[in-house]
């Protein structure tokens, strides 16, 4: 029980962003599933193949509009909550790469799906959800977790850093008489 406390302790920052991140995760799985449902199978509750969607024939596509959506939702909760504690770069530089990134995100994601419906030939809405929203989420959810905290949401400097990039090499000593730094001459 020791050694999982102590582990516990070294790893707490990332635990709590790990669940943090989770939890955003969730918000757009519910921003993203009904939405891809919907325009696929004319169901957004995620219950049944009930027919049709006006993108029936072009899951790729639904898969984009469902994942864009998504990503705005996910933005917001993950700057302002799960990394509220990084550095802040400005928020078209965030906002860009965090869109690039989730791009990288929707293609594991789509070609999962692409995979199951055009080589295995799957065409139910289970085998696209299992697909889609369980392995290729899944696996683009590990790569924006790394992405994220690699590119966007970078870490703080630590003020001793700061203090030590900023000290001079050599600092000038104070005149012992005055107290005051040397004067150039």
């Amino acid at each position: 029980m020791k050694l999982v406390t102590t582990l516990y302790r070294q790893f707490q920052h990332l635990v709590h962003e790990v669940a943090k991140f989770g939890l955003v995760g969730l918000l757009g799985l519910v921003v993203d599933l009904p939405i891809y449902n919907w325009l696929v199978f004319n169901n957004p509750l995620v219950l049944a193949d009930s027919g049709e969607g006006m993108l029936h024939h072009k899951p790729l596509t639904a898969k984009l509009i469902s994942t864009t959506v998504a990503t705005v939702a996910t933005y917001f909760g993950n700057r302002y909550w799960t990394w509220r504690h990084r550095e802040r770069s400005g928020l078209r530089r965030e906002y860009v790469l965090f869109f690039v990134l989730n791009g990288i995100g929707l293609l594991i994601a789509a070609g999962c799906l692409a995979f199951s419906r055009y080589v295995l030939d799957l065409h139910t809405w289970l085998s696209d959800n299992i697909a889609a929203n369980f392995v290729g989420l899944g696996l683009g959810t590990l790569f924006r977790f790394w992405s994220y905290r690699k590119f966007v949401f970078r870490e703080e400097i630590a003020l001793d850093e700061v203090e030590h990039t900023l000290a001079p090499d050599s600092p000038a000593e104070l005149d012992p008489d005055t107290g005051d730094l040397p004067t150039v001459r």
